[in-house]
């Protein structure tokens, strides 16, 4: 699928100073139909088809989870959604120009096959990032160094069908109490929050939110795609091989290119630099400085 004018423009759209401050305030961002109902039954008929070849392919767990890794060479539909206006526009609003897709996934949850067990599954994203960073006071909140958007497929609007629980602000923190005993049913943290949402929304947070999956114990199938933002000076947690040669790759834009990790030099070069400057050519940057869009005043924007 090709990005329509209007989408692509509106991914260059600013955001507003109060999506930023709520963003940083609480650590995530529910957007409401970010996409069509067109769209999103596209999406859901690209998921279906990835979902059985899946577990055709024996990958799914026993109760047919699916939780796939690396999908988005799987459809061009996929690869669309890296630049995806009404949402793409958060991505480089909040982290700036230098970013590629370190990590992404795609969930399918069927309907729980028996009553929910004892589980603490609360956690940071980002596994290292949260202990190797140095840090001169251990009470400042670390890096936000990533963010995800989760694009909700399925009807999410009512709690117990799934939905991510986080505590809103507690990004902020660097550690969480854990349960004496995690083999017995534990209350969540106070504050905790249940995102429930429409199918076509989206929720976008920092990966230092604490968070947990929770059990399907609906009727309806959990279907969610999450795409992962980091700078491109850190590694890729995901193995997506991408073929070059593919109509899938002729397909992809340049800026759609560098989120995929083409680049010649990824520490702060798109071509090798010495004198310190950065090359104007990196394709997002380009863009962005062609529609003045850089802001000197914003470190992530200069």
């Amino acid at each position: 699928m090709t990005i329509t004018p209007q989408v692509e423009e509106t991914a260059y759209e600013p955001i507003s100073e109060a999506d930023r401050q709520e963003f940083h305030d609480q650590g995530f961002l529910l957007l409401r139909n970010v996409l069509t109902e067109d769209h999103r039954q596209r999406l859901e008929d690209a998921m279906d088809r990835v979902y059985a070849e899946e577990i055709a392919a024996g990958r799914g767990s026993k109760d047919g989870t699916v939780h796939l890794l690396g999908f988005l060479t799987r459809d061009d539909l996929f690869g669309d959604l890296l630049t995806h206006g009404p949402v793409f526009r958060y991505m480089w609003g909040l982290a700036g120009w230098n970013i590629y897709t370190h990590h992404n996934h795609l969930d399918v949850t069927p309907p729980a096959a028996e009553p929910e067990k004892p589980y603490w599954g609360w956690h940071q994203d980002g596994y290292r990032q949260n202990s190797d960073p140095e840090t001169m006071d251990p009470n400042l909140p670390r890096p936000m160094f990533s963010l995800k958007v989760a694009y909700v497929i399925s009807d999410m609007s009512e709690t117990g069908r799934g939905a991510t629980k986080v505590i809103p602000g507690g990004h902020l923190q660097n550690s969480l109490a854990r349960p004496a005993d995690t083999k017995v049913h534990n209350p969540d943290p106070d504050g905790t929050v249940e995102i429930t949402a429409n199918p076509g929304d989206c929720f976008i947070f920092d990966r230092r939110l604490w968070h947990s999956r929770s059990t399907n114990l609906s009727t309806i199938t959990r279907k969610l795609l999450f795409i992962g933002y980091t700078y491109r000076w850190i590694r890729p947690l995901d193995d997506m091989p991408i073929d070059m040669s593919s109509p899938w790759w002729a397909n992809r834009t340049p800026v759609q290119r560098q989120l995929l990790g083409e680049a010649t030099h990824t520490a702060n070069h798109w071509g090798v630099n010495w004198d310190g400057f950065v090359d104007e050519e990196i394709p997002l940057r380009k863009e962005l400085r062609e529609r003045g869009l850089l802001d000197r005043a914003v470190p992530w924007l200069r």
